[in-house]
């Protein structure tokens, strides 16, 4: 009991002086990418909030692993927190040997943001809903070309997905990155994609390409004249989402204190503003909501990628 006494005793202070020098944030991909934007919005309001800066560190490399095991060796001080997002859940289906345990490694903090995908076409491809998009892609087998940005990219999963609830066959072609596949789709080299809504906004204010649907469970206030797809498909939901997560043996009362302060930055209505022009939503939630999360997108998508033979081609 005396031990527990002074235990309780010193790790008060701890948390209450918590941060008292500058934290990192890593992210672990590049710059302009849904997880960078969202953590340096939410960085620069914890910075003002604490008084100490954090700062984005980012790491891309290998689906995310690099960014990600940077992160597990780190010191479980609280002063680097790591910023995951879509492939977090998807890697441990894909990497035979990942340098970390997914789950047992990394503490849940909070949920940031979530959002649909949006399924966008070339403008000149024949189909303006999701019914034409498949009753053309059944008509013609393997003639669309579907953009793919990684084998556990939500492009392709979502893709996957759709095949396997509508039986069409596509082709995938496989891009590096968003930016280059919406630039082939603009100029009409691929028919279609399933994209991220800040990634595509423009294109669809500028019209350069047409979106068929959200993948949210419910038309999303950014596009709102845009059905969801599971007005077509119920149960076809997901969500783009970015999460903030800490070195697994952080103590408990920072993990808790940095929950409640990135609670209060995502309740600020400019935060809120600034997501809702990325077509995303403010999530805040508790560590154990968050760990509910991850597991759940761990099972879904690790059930698609078996059942797709989905590998690191």
């Amino acid at each position: 009991m005396l031990v527990l006494a002074i235990l309780a005793a010193t790790a008060a202070p701890h948390a209450q002086d918590y941060p008292a020098r500058p934290v990192r944030v890593i992210v672990p991909n590049a710059t302009g990418g849904l997880a960078d934007i969202c953590s340096r919005l939410v960085a620069a309001k914890l910075g003002e909030a604490l008084g100490q800066p954090f700062l984005v560190d980012n790491r891309p490399g290998a689906g995310g692993t690099l960014g990600t095991a940077a992160a597990v060796r780190s010191a479980p001080d609280g002063y680097t927190l790591l910023a995951v997002f879509d492939s977090h859940a998807t890697n441990p289906s894909l990497f035979r040997n990942l340098p970390y345990d997914t789950l047992a490694d990394l503490a849940p903090v909070s949920l940031l943001a979530r959002g649909p995908l949006v399924l966008v076409v070339r403008t000149g491809l024949n189909a303006a809903s999701v019914e034409e998009f498949v009753k053309l892609a059944r008509s013609k087998p393997g003639a669309i070309n579907f953009a793919s940005v990684g084998p556990g990219s939500p492009a392709r999963l979502l893709m996957e997905l759709l095949k396997i609830e509508t039986g069409i066959d596509v082709t995938m072609v496989a891009y590096k990155g968003a930016s280059l596949a919406l630039s082939d789709l603009i100029g009409g080299q691929v028919d279609a994609i399933f994209a991220t809504a800040p990634s595509v906004s423009a294109h669809l204010k500028a019209g350069r390409v047409r979106a068929l649907a959200v993948t949210s469970a419910r038309r999303s206030a950014a596009l709102p004249r845009v059905p969801a797809m599971s007005e077509t498909y119920p149960g076809f939901v997901s969500e783009a989402w970015v999460g903030l997560l800490a070195q697994a043996k952080t103590p408990p009362e920072i993990v808790a204190r940095l929950n409640a302060e990135v609670a209060k930055v995502l309740a600020l209505s400019d935060i809120k503003t600034r997501f809702a022009d990325l077509g995303l939503e403010a999530a805040p939630s508790s560590p154990e909501e968050l760990d509910r999360w991850i597991r759940a997108e761990m099972e879904r998508w690790g059930r698609v990628i078996r059942e797709r033979g989905i590998t690191l081609e």
